[in-house]
């Protein structure tokens, strides 16, 4: 069951997914992180956040839709509470940066280079770009790469950009990333979406829209982890979007992710990733695989 993310070594091909499992610790007694291939933390910023007015999570008929705002504890208290005990556990951690600006990027994985224990970095591309006007990192090739570039000089350590499935051109951005340094692309974030409450004939969300998670994304996830695999085969990759059962995980690693990522399933079942895990196995065994990394970009056409 072991695999890789480029030089992240993973025991198994499953992770906890940003925003969703906390900072690795709030689901211990279900899902302890050591046992999974990796824990993602919940994006970082250089402050604490307070994130949106409530209501800010909405139950929909394939999934949910959030709208949570980036709530987090800072980069700070993270390395001083949550890290030294994820790193006592031996779990594998990649922490999810963002920033309002270029600078809180640089500064939030500035702050993680002087602590061990940090696997690799993810940057999550969705946030606002408050110097250029509002504009996406996620959406602006230009810019991600330039943004990819200025982390990647901040870091030896493994870099990974989320991607958004928002962008005009998924392709596009992916190899901006890829060329300002990424050595490993996660796939794909939550697509906007909105609820309306028809008798109060308002939105549901405070917010108005938010992003749309679980298996109604699953297969826009799996065609966009297709496409960028076969327009940046070199790139590792790892899927994100709807994975509920380890038959799930086997059709993103066919897509061509090298591993992926459990977010939406954790709210119904704590302990979906590990289940996940077991699943994967028991389908490899029946299947006659012997390394599941034989199934990575292994999609076959008639």
């Amino acid at each position: 069951m072991a695999t890789s993310v480029g030089a992240v070594r993973l025991a198994n091909p499953v992770m906890a997914a940003s925003g969703t499992f906390g900072y690795g610790l709030d689901l211990i007694d279900f899902c302890p992180p050591e046992r999974l291939g990796a824990v993602v933390s919940k994006g970082l910023s250089p402050q604490p956040r307070p994130g949106n007015p409530m209501p800010r999570i909405v139950e929909t008929a394939a999934g949910m839709i959030n709208a949570i705002g980036l709530q987090n504890i800072g980069v700070e208290a993270f390395c001083r509470d949550a890290l030294p005990l994820l790193r006592a556990r031996g779990a594998v951690v990649a922490v999810n940066v963002f920033g309002a600006r270029m600078e809180e990027y640089l500064e939030v994985i500035a702050r993680c280079e002087r602590e061990a224990g940090v696997a690799a970095y993810e940057l999550n591309v969705s946030c606002p770009n408050v110097t250029a006007g509002g504009m996406e990192f996620g959406h602006d090739p230009a810019l991600l790469e330039t943004l990819a570039r200025r982390c990647r000089e901040a870091t030896r350590r493994p870099l990974w950009v989320k991607l958004s499935p928002n962008a005009p051109d998924l392709v596009a951005t992916a190899r901006a990333a890829a060329a300002g340094g990424a050595d490993a692309l996660t796939l794909i974030n939550t697509v906007r979406a909105m609820a309306i409450d028809a008798v109060a004939r308002r939105p549901v969300l405070a917010n108005g829209c938010g992003g749309l998670s679980g298996p109604a994304v699953k297969p826009i996830a799996l065609r966009m982890v297709w496409e960028v695999h076969r327009a940046l085969p070199e790139v590792p990759l790892v899927g994100i979007g709807g994975v509920e059962t380890g038959r799930d995980a086997a059709e993103f690693l066919l897509a061509g992710a090298s591993a992926v990522q459990v977010g939406t399933a954790t709210f119904r079942d704590p302990a979906a990733p590990l289940r996940i895990v077991a699943e994967l196995e028991r389908f490899c065994e029946t299947q006659g695989i012997a390394d599941v990394r034989e199934l990575i970009g292994g999609l076959q056409w008639c």
